[in-house]
């Protein structure tokens, strides 16, 4: 691949080559006018403001990315340019009327250019990002502070272009050998650059991936072997890990042991539910860890046995929970419900991964499918043997991939409302399937942030209780309940960010969402990448936070019997 004037090259045909040119370290280090001015707009629009506030270093990844890609995006372009012969016409022309000095002042006025708009631009960017800071209740910081992701812009972006050079370096490379057998140009550079992806591809699936995947399972197993510090066995009969119990405590993984081993007081309980110290009933909290049992259908079968064991199937609730990648459950989830019922819950979680939930996001979903979808229907199989007067009321919660594995459970809203009694999902991935034909089927006319399906009949999504309860139409059991906040990355992210321009950012911002966050192709789908990483770091109501909303969206699903607003403020006030 060719590129345009390096830095430097202002000989024309037949004019002395400049002397540095000369030097081999330098044409390597050749940079392209064109890949220098569309990479640097790539940088800059990399620093306009998207879901969450970023620091001075995330910035500089994210423009850095951005830099590079739009660096290669016009570098290629002007590759394929220079294969036209009109464009060569144009090319010579100007090479032969244009004088030297005048390439030579346009190279310097660019590379003046470029540190000054970084620099400037950062500037603005901090403003945006003490604005995006104040939307979500964060304190601003200092542009000065700011200014650091200028260098670490460039050091990222030079990186990675060197990078793509290194891999353009092995297709040229092979292209000669195969000249020298005599093979004709065209065919001997297809097969160098495909040699080229190959060995890049192989670098990155065979040794950089698989090398990385190890090094992680090695790493989260054995931090899922480990008891977090202040987590003790319980004794309690109602909790797997207990001695009685069917899935021993050196199997449920670190957060199994840890969601076994809490739960609120009997004065909390008793407290919130309005009820004497000595009418609370021990909550059950049933896990099954990873090393518990060996596949999906055997994990559900011990949960189900550690369910009758306890007696789960006699309390009032019981509610089925997928968990996230490490096997962690969001103990507000189950909290809320065994606080307004007295205690009278059973909750049954499983584990299918010791991996983060990101990185599960990429390796495990089939693994969160198949736990959510086998769970669900070992206890539905078991409620179903009971008199139905006698059931407990059937409840389902996932959060964040948790809710992409519970969503499994189920064909549709029709298959929800006929096995259900009620679902709350947490933070769903754009991915989810369920989700996503909901939002997508949305009735007209209303926005992609806040959608309204079939008149809010069964399906309500929100991102704060008041949402919940609009519109005024009614609301038949079983209800369904998304979570979902306008700057929570989790749900926005998608790969066809890439391309395409969202509903959500066409239609009015929501909630907490700078109106100056505009869609750029690639460009957005970086920023809403890195974003990911920050998604629990905003307070609650912001983000993939959800721990406020949990026990006010347990009572528009499924209040207890009887239950009254007086209740619920009683309700808010032990919750805190």
């Amino acid at each position: 691949m060719t590129s345009s004037p390096a830095v430097g090259t202002t000989a024309g045909p037949g004019e002395p080559r400049p002397r540095l040119m000369d030097r081999r370290g330098w044409r390597t280090l050749r940079a392209d006018p064109a890949g220098l001015v569309v990479g640097t707009v790539f940088a800059l629009l990399a620093m306009t403001p998207s879901l969450l506030p970023r620091t001075w270093f995330f910035q500089a990844v994210v423009s850095g990315i951005s830099a590079a890609i739009g660096y290669g995006v016009a570098v290629g372009l002007v590759w394929l340019l220079r294969r036209w012969s009109r464009w060569q016409q144009v090319e010579a022309w100007a090479r032969a009327r244009l004088p030297g000095w005048v390439r030579t002042t346009a190279w310097l006025v660019l590379l003046v250019a470029v540190p000054v708009s970084l620099l400037v631009v950062l500037t603005i960017a901090s403003d945006w990002q003490r604005e995006v800071r104040a939307l979500i209740g964060l304190p601003g910081e200092t542009a000065a502070g700011w200014l650091r992701a200028a260098p670490a812009i460039v050091v990222v972006a030079v990186l990675l272009v060197a990078l793509a050079r290194g891999v353009r370096w092995i297709g040229r490379l092979v292209t000669r050998v195969l000249r020298r057998v005599r093979l004709p140009q065209r065919p001997a550079q297809v097969i160098g650059g495909l040699v080229a992806l190959a060995v890049v591809v192989g670098l990155v699936e065979g040794v950089v991936l698989r090398w990385a995947l190890s090094a992680a399972d090695t790493s989260f197993s054995v931090t899922n072997d480990e008891t977090k510090d202040g987590v003790e066995q319980p004794t309690l009969a109602e909790r797997s890990g207990s001695p009685g119990s069917l899935a021993a405590w050196d199997t449920l993984g670190s957060e199994g042991q840890a969601f076994v081993a809490g739960g609120p007081s009997r004065a909390r309980i008793a407290g919130a539910a309005g009820v004497d110290e000595d009418a609370v009933t021990v909550p059950i909290r049933a896990y099954v860890g990873l090393e518990s049992a060996d596949a999906p259908e055997d994990r559900a079968a011990l949960a189900v046995a550690e369910l009758e064991r306890t007696g789960a199937f006699d309390r009032e609730v019981l509610a089925v929970v997928t968990t996230t990648g490490t096997g962690w459950v969001n103990s507000a989830a189950p909290q809320a419900l065994e606080l307004v019922y007295g205690g009278d819950t059973a909750t049954v979680a499983t584990q299918y991964s010791y991996l983060p939930s990101w990185l599960s996001f990429i390796v495990d979903r089939s693994r969160a499918a198949a736990a959510g979808r086998t769970l669900f229907d070992a206890v539905y199989e078991r409620v179903q043997q009971l008199p139905e007067a006698g059931r407990p009321r059937l409840l389902v919660y996932g959060e964040s991939l948790g809710s992409a594995g519970s969503e499994a459970a189920f064909s549709g809203l029709a298959d929800i409302r006929e096995r259900a009694d009620g679902v709350l999902w947490v933070g769903p991935p754009n991915s989810n399937e369920l989700w996503s034909a909901f939002v997508e089927r949305r009735d007209p006319g209303e926005p992609e942030v806040e959608p309204v399906y079939a008149g809010g009949i069964a399906v309500r999504f929100g991102s704060g209780i008041e949402d919940l309860e609009e519109p005024a139409t009614e609301w038949l059991d079983p209800r369904v309940v998304y979570l979902q906040h306008p700057t929570d990355p989790i749900v926005w992210w998608s790969p066809d960010l890439l391309l395409t321009r969202p509903d959500w950012l066409v239609e009015p911002r929501g909630e907490g969402v700078s109106p100056a966050m505009s869609w750029y192709p690639v460009v957005t789908f970086w920023q809403v990448t890195v974003d990911m990483t920050n998604a629990q770091s905003p307070p609650d109501g912001y983000g993939h936070n959800y721990g406020d909303l949990l026990l006010d969206a347990w009572l528009l699903i499924a209040p207890p019997d009887g239950w009254t607003a007086a209740d619920t403020d009683r309700a808010r006030a032990v919750v805190g």
